[in-house]
């Protein structure tokens, strides 16, 4: 009897001492997550643009007035512009990057004002002058698109045009994740994006934690799933495959953001939306996320600029004072540096144009 008991007592600690490491690992596991994740979704501030060789609005503002307008995203005021003649037949909403504000895109409004197109773009949550505290996480991107939409269903005038959408990367999975709402659209382009929340998160992990983050998934899966509820499982296949309208995927192919071979949606072989034109980006030095959109002379540039920066970073042993990092970028030529690749968006402005009747 005194063996039995002895048996029944060591599985008896067995499983507690297996329910504690359970309980205990799960508590630590959901801290991790949320630290990290957190951390991957902090809130963007608008850029010093004295340090920066982005184009700043004041560049262009006297060429292409905008009116800002505001509307809400959940407990946040988002900020949104407005670019265009009013006697523009046809509106475009520009979706910006993680990271960024719809102000890094100034180069692509100014092309699709210049083609005759009413722009609209905004801020997301927690970037440059909207509200929020953070940019919460990757899906939060099409609850504020989605709230942008309704704004725009909402507005007398802009309601009235023909709707297409045009973003990149956080944007890019934003304009195909959308489809799965019922909006009215007429086209999508959609550049170096992810095809599901949960494929960009896990790609980043692994790259932070290898393949410990297999570990840690359902425990994101979890995290995402209390932010964001069903939003969370959207996907930019589901979206395409949800519509029958056309949709332009563009994808570079040395990409080292978004995986072109893993989390991209251009590798995703499930698209059944028969007008979805998949075209992967292969020119060289313009292939990767961010310089896709720049003309090689643009390219050609940039690099002297970086050659100058980099001489000026070793005359002050690494250090450079701000004044003088300022004036450095003062000099800088921010047109030539942000200047576009005319016939990639010849191209996907010619798509929009079509994809809307026009």
């Amino acid at each position: 009897m005194k063996n039995v008991k002895t048996k029944k007592e060591r599985l008896r600690n067995m499983l507690y001492a297996l329910a504690v490491f359970v309980v205990v690992f799960s508590l630590v596991s959901i801290f991790i997550v949320k630290m990290i994740y957190d951390y991957q979704f902090p809130q963007f501030p608008r850029h010093d643009e004295t340090i920066t060789a982005s184009l700043r609005y004041e560049d262009i503002q006297q060429d292409y007035p905008r009116e800002k307008m505001h509307f809400h995203s959940g407990p946040n005021r988002l900020q949104g512009y407005l670019y265009g003649e009013q006697t523009a037949d046809k509106l475009l909403v520009v979706v910006h990057g993680l990271g960024g504000g719809a102000d890094s895109y100034l180069p692509q409004i100014r092309y699709f004002v210049d083609q005759g197109w009413r722009v609209f773009a905004f801020d997301a949550t927690g970037s440059f002058d909207s509200e929020g505290h953070s940019t919460i996480g990757f899906p939060q991107i099409v609850v504020d698109l989605d709230h942008a939409l309704n704004f725009i269903n909402d507005h007398d005038e802009l309601s009235q045009l023909p709707l297409a959408l045009f973003g990149h990367s956080w944007g890019g999975y934003a304009v195909t994740a959308i489809l799965n709402y019922d909006h009215d659209i007429k086209g999508v382009v959609s550049v170096s994006a992810a095809n599901s929340a949960m494929d960009m998160i896990m790609e980043q992990g692994r790259r932070m934690m290898g393949s410990m983050i297999e570990v840690q998934k359902p425990f994101l899966w979890l995290y995402q799933r209390y932010l964001f509820g069903e939003v969370m499982a959207l996907t930019g296949v589901d979206g395409i495959n949800n519509q029958s309208i056309p949709v332009y995927i563009l994808h570079g192919t040395e990409d080292d953001v978004v995986d072109f071979n893993g989390s991209a949606l251009i590798s995703q072989r499930n698209i059944t939306n028969e007008n979805t034109v998949i075209t992967p980006l292969t020119h060289k030095n313009r292939n990767g996320h961010n310089n896709i959109f720049r003309s090689e002379e643009a390219i050609a540039y940039i690099e002297t600029i970086n050659q100058a920066y980099r001489n000026l970073y070793e005359e002050h042993n690494e250090a450079i004072p701000y004044e003088i990092n300022q004036a450095f970028y003062e000099r800088v030529d921010r047109f030539k540096v942000q200047d576009l690749d005319l016939k990639l968006m010849d191209s996907i402005h010619n798509f929009l144009v079509k994809a809307i009747g026009q």
